[in-house]
């Protein structure tokens, strides 16, 4: 019995599941605090079931995350059984990923074989920008798995032909709503399709599935909203990121319609409270963070808006204004690059230099390979299950495929959605193409080798303006074989050699976006916006005046040729992290002035706050080495409207607050009421009883763009 067992392990399935497990893991315990932001909320979400079930930010509960908890609660179970660490916070999101290479696998295996599904598991664990996100704590791996596995429970139930399994998919999927609300949904074109043609009960029936199944579906995606909504706001952390303190909006608006329109990202002219329109510069090359732009999605990093010159690969970066500042926003909130480099809005905006190298690899592969899948689908009545399947992974494709031309407000890490079609259209379309070729079946025969030619062309369009950091004997051998391949496949030969041919041409084509999928564990993580690539990490700062960034994934402008230079109070080679009061989400041990951290621990006298400050971006670091509560008034960008000048008052007069960190910039914001009452009703507390003068925690003095931090104490 075990010699059997043994036998049946694939060998190949094995080493692809290794080469998914040492890409998503190996390294991750370098990240001290992976995306701090995240991390911060785990540390409070360990100390109570109140912050565990509201997925808090800070200890105290003052204001909760801008995602729902699901995600979060297992990042608090691994927390729990592990401590909080980078590594332990970024481990599910690292299994997810190895997950989902082999839930690819075996969704693609029954219907197309063996070798479609291991060139499916194949491809899913080399697309770079699943790796990339995959090895942070952000939860779009995650959010994948899930919908996989919903997958799974749909397929299932369609050849069973048992309700209870397509019931139990629309649930999963629900969940998943709850990892990232809408972005979930991309997914429900595709399995309301499928449903509809592999069922095959008759009308009456599966209607009333079809109704009980969306009942399932939106009962479960909403239960945890409409709970949270119908508490009183008093009782309750305030959602994060939202302008209403509202779940549902945050769903539909922040996280909803606003990823469409754009608004509600950076420069909209709507981002207003603590912090504005003001930007936050974060960690020098070498470490995970970049810099962000203030008031956009908590967890990212704007820094590939920033740059003072252009690239063929880039176009145009975000200027240097006579300040020494980068440039604003538009009013659509585009940069040069677009917002947060994901390019142009239009047709081919996937096929663009600033998105391409993330997903795009085999996508030209993927779409044609489609035309064979479903080649025969007008003639075949009933449909096969290869062409249900085939039209359900197009499904998913194509309307996220859709949305990501056109969408005004996501980040490239977005773009995993599109990672299990792309690999499963792949596995199983070199197999049909490879079915349709051998049999010489008319012009599909021709599918293959110009499948292998265009997307090899492609791939060089992606790879020519890397030729500084790779070289040009890689896309020179790129060429030869991949189009070389697609030449041998028009000769005459033995049906052996054709086949090897035929997979060593697609295998070629897979060495590419292996490497940028390696470039995370090369370069360095970025926790704040993962994206994958030569150099994707490396920004570099020369202060006063230059900030020169790249692209994550994108050909790298030239390099400065000295380090950064000394400012004052800052020492050599520290990156300024000032903004509206408060630094970046993300840093690392340093950004913990340890003199502002006893001097509070001293004067602290029974407040339920350590301290407040603007945003979460100064709170995150002391939330998570000290497990003490740091309010931010603003919630991660300073823009939530969560105070009031009067609810301050009362906040003060309870003695649950005494001690306010704020940039010396001014108040700014819809809330600047509320920073001009603190300045001017407390106190300022002397830099020397309070502000280190040495080493990196010199943070919180006057670099940046608002000045030095400013500590005060108000008390009613």
């Amino acid at each position: 019995m075990k010699l059997a067992k043994v036998k049946r392990i694939d060998p190949l399935l094995l080493g692809i599941t290794i080469l998914a497990a040492f890409l998503n893991i190996y390294g991750i315990w370098r990240d001290q605090y992976a995306n701090a932001y995240y991390t911060a909320a785990v540390t409070s979400m360990l100390q109570s079931f109140h912050n565990f079930f509201f997925a808090s930010f800070d200890p105290a509960g003052f204001v909760s995350v801008d995602k729902p908890p699901v995600a979060f609660w297992v990042q608090t179970l691994f927390a729990s059984l592990f401590g909080v660490h980078g590594w332990s916070v970024i481990l599910p999101q690292a299994l997810a990923g190895v997950g989902s290479v082999l839930l690819i696998h075996r969704l693609v295996k029954p219907s197309f074989g063996q070798t479609a599904a291991r060139i499916a598991a194949l491809t899913a664990a080399c697309t770079p920008i699943a790796v990339a996100v995959s090895r942070t704590n952000n939860v779009d791996s995650l959010l994948v798995f899930t919908l996989l596995v919903a997958t799974w429970m749909l397929f299932k139930g369609s050849k069973t032909r048992k309700p209870i399994w397509i019931m139990a998919a629309f649930a999963v999927v629900g969940v998943a709503f709850n990892i990232k609300m809408l972005q979930a949904y991309m997914v429900l074109p595709a399995f309301y399709l499928f449903y509809w043609l592999a069922v095959k009960v008759n009308l009456k029936r599966k209607l009333g599935i079809l109704a009980g199944s969306t009942a399932i579906l939106l009962v479960i995606s909403f239960a945890w909203a409409l709970v949270v909504d119908s508490i009183p706001q008093a009782s309750r952390p305030y959602i994060g990121s939202s302008q209403t303190n509202s779940v549902l909006e945050l769903a539909f608006g922040y996280n909803g319609l606003s990823r469409l329109t754009g608004q509600g990202g950076p420069g909209d002219g709507k981002s207003g409270g603590f912090g504005g329109t003001g930007y936050r510069f974060a960690q020098a090359p070498g470490q995970s963070h970049q810099p962000i732009v203030q008031g956009q999605q908590p967890g990212q990093s704007g820094s590939n808006q920033f740059s003072n010159r252009s690239t063929p690969a880039q176009g145009p970066g975000l200027g240097i204004n006579s300040n020494g500042g980068p440039t604003p926003f538009n009013g659509q909130g585009q940069g040069g690059g677009g917002m947060f480099n994901t390019g142009t809005a239009g047709p081919f905006r996937l096929f663009q230099s600033q998105l391409s190298g993330q997903i795009s690899w085999l996508l030209p592969f993927a779409l044609l390979a489609s035309i064979g899948l479903l080649a025969g689908l007008r003639r075949q009545r009933p449909l096969t299950d290869k062409q249900l399947e085939g039209l359900f992974w197009l499904a998913w494709l194509l309307p996220m495929m859709g949305f990501f031309s056109v969408a005004g407000f996501f980040h490239q890490y977005y773009l995993i959605m599109l990672a299990p079609a792309i690999a499963a259209l792949t596995g199983a379309g070199w197999v049909e193409l490879y079915g349709s070729y051998r049999s010489r079946d008319g012009w599909q025969r021709w599918l293959l080798p110009t499948g292998l030619v265009l997307t090899t062309l492609f791939e060089l369009y992606v790879l020519l303006p890397y030729q500084n950091q790779i070289g040009t004997v890689w896309p020179f051998v790129l060429g030869i074989l991949g189009i070389g391949s697609a030449i041998v496949l028009c000769l005459p030969f033995t049906e052996r050699f054709g086949q090897a041919v035929a997979l060593g041409g697609i295998l070629v084509l897979m060495a590419a976006p292996l490497y940028w999928a390696a470039t995370p564990l090369l370069d360095g993580d970025n926790a704040m916006m993962p994206a994958a690539g030569p150099q994707s990490i490396g920004a570099r700062v020369n202060f006063p005046g230059h900030w020169q960034g790249q692209a994550s994934g994108q050909a790298p402008t030239q390099a400065p040729t000295q380090a950064p230079t000394q400012a004052t109070g800052q020492e050599q080679g520290a990156v300024p992290t000032q903004m509206q009061g408060g630094q970046a989400p993300g840093q690392p041990q340093e950004s913990v002035d340890q003199k502002l951290l006893a001097y509070l621990k001293a004067n602290n006298t029974g407040e339920k706050f350590l301290f407040a400050t603007t945003n979460a971006g100064t709170a995150e670091a002391y939330i998570i080495q000290t497990g003490k509560a740091v309010m931010a008034m603003g919630g991660f960008s300073g823009s939530d409207p969560i105070l009031t000048v009067d609810k301050l008052k009362q906040i003060v007069a309870a003695k649950q607050v005494k001690y306010f960190l704020l940039s010396s910039g001014g108040p700014g914001g819809g809330n600047s009421q509320v920073l001009a009452w603190i300045q001017q009703h407390g106190k300022k507390v002397s830099q020397s009883l309070w502000q280190s003068t040495t080493g990196n925690s010199t943070q919180h003095k006057g670099m940046g763009m608002n000045g030095a931090s400013t500590l005060y104490e108000v008390t009613l």
